[in-house]
């Protein structure tokens, strides 16, 4: 179970008010706990059916956990780390084309579009490098920033932990938007990632909404519930987009912990369909299934016409997954002991299993041509290559 921060007044964050979730929903932890129920499955030995081998794995410097997570553009992998480490590596050999210290320590990144890589620091500054590592401009946003900036469009995005998503000029870092919208006294630090298509901005939002937002104007095009908040207190009404919302063809889709996972036209923000889930990492989808782990660390596969469950895979019960990532003929997932595994996306087999540096893989494996890319809570990237 992820921790829960306590929201004060719109534009601040109540310090020193983290509830460890766990201890206070029967006990449940991260990695398991004493009761048989939240022990994290032994991994079995299988034979695997997908050749996955390690292409190259280089330290970005620094712890990394939630809100960092690589950048792939132009042949190349953009990552930061926590003790403000950003670097720049050839995607096919792992190669540092450059790598910069900054004096400032980092709460997410590495945002970037091949020209410019954004991070963020704590104080909610957002800082953006050119394409030689030397710092372009920083500015400031309204708070705490727990999630990659989103670079595209001439534009550098962050949302703060206000609930407000700003906009910068990528050229000048000058603010040229800024949309807010009322969140809950409760939420989730959990993994989350706003993403751009066909120039909108989609956010999902605590509270169980997700948003699209015009990149030129900042003008919200549509906004739609994902899952609806239950219950009487603030902690059973926690019900959060967590990761990245997806885009599959005409549909875009989101999950939330405690709630649902849902689809909605991606035009006009219509539902497609619904179902009750909860998952504290995200989702994936490719063009036929929509793929997520529960808060168990059951990963399920739906099919994307009509949301019926396909397959589910319970091997990996309570480890801690990541939000997947669809390669090939498989979904990737990372664990809490540093392992991708990869499951069949027809019917979840297991296929294959990848070692990295034993430490928590938190936010989910980046896609690339060649196979996968995860960075490590240690602050290790790996890429995996993924045979058929």
């Amino acid at each position: 179970m992820k921790a829960v921060v306590r929201r004060a007044r719109p534009g601040r964050i109540a310090a020193a008010t983290v509830l460890a979730a766990a201890a206070l929903l029967g006990g449940c932890s991260l990695f398991g706990g004493s009761k048989p129920r939240y022990v994290p499955a032994p991994l079995k030995n299988f034979q695997a059916t997908l050749p996955v081998s390690t292409a190259w794995s280089a330290s970005v410097g620094g712890k990394a956990g939630v809100g960092f997570v690589p950048a792939v553009a132009g042949g190349a992998a953009y990552a930061a780390g926590a003790d403000g480490t950003v670097a720049k590596f050839d995607l096919a050999t792992g190669n540092a084309l450059w790598r910069v210290s900054l004096k400032d320590k980092l709460s997410a990144g590495a945002g970037s579009d091949g020209r410019i890589t954004a991070v963020a620091t704590p104080r909610g500054e957002v800082i953006a490098l050119d394409d030689t590592g030397n710092v372009k401009w920083r500015a400031q946003a309204t708070s705490e920033i727990i999630i990659p900036p989103l670079v595209g469009g001439g534009l550098v995005v962050v949302r703060s932990g206000d609930y407000r998503i700003q906009a910068f000029d990528a050229e000048t870092g000058r603010r040229r938007w800024s949309v807010q919208r009322p969140g809950p006294a409760l939420a989730l630090r959990a993994p989350a990632e706003m993403m751009l298509s066909n120039g909108y901005v989609f956010t999902g939002l605590p509270g169980g909404k997700i948003i699209a937002i015009s990149i030129d104007t900042g003008a919200v095009r549509w906004e739609g519930t994902v899952a609806n908040p239950k219950g009487t207190s603030e902690l059973e009404r926690v019900a959060d987009v967590v990761g990245m919302p997806v885009i599959s063809g005409r549909q875009l889709c989101a999950v939330t912990y405690q709630g649902r996972i849902s689809c909605f036209d991606v035009s006009s923000g219509n539902a497609t369909w619904s179902r009750e889930f909860s998952s504290e990492s995200g989702m994936a989808a490719d063009v036929r299934f929509a793929y997520a782990a529960n808060d168990r660390g059951a990963v399920f596969g739906f099919s994307l016409d009509s949301g019926a469950n396909v397959w589910k895979q319970e091997a990996l019960l309570n480890r801690s997954l990541s939000a997947p990532a669809s390669v090939g003929r498989a979904i990737a997932v990372g664990d809490f002991e540093g392992y991708v595994h990869f499951l069949g996306r027809e019917d979840g087999t297991l296929l294959a299993r990848a070692a990295t540096d034993g430490s928590p893989i938190t936010m989910r494996p980046v896609a690339t041509d060649n196979g996968v890319l995860v960075q490590t809570s240690k602050g290790t990237l790996v890429s995996l290559r993924v045979g058929q």
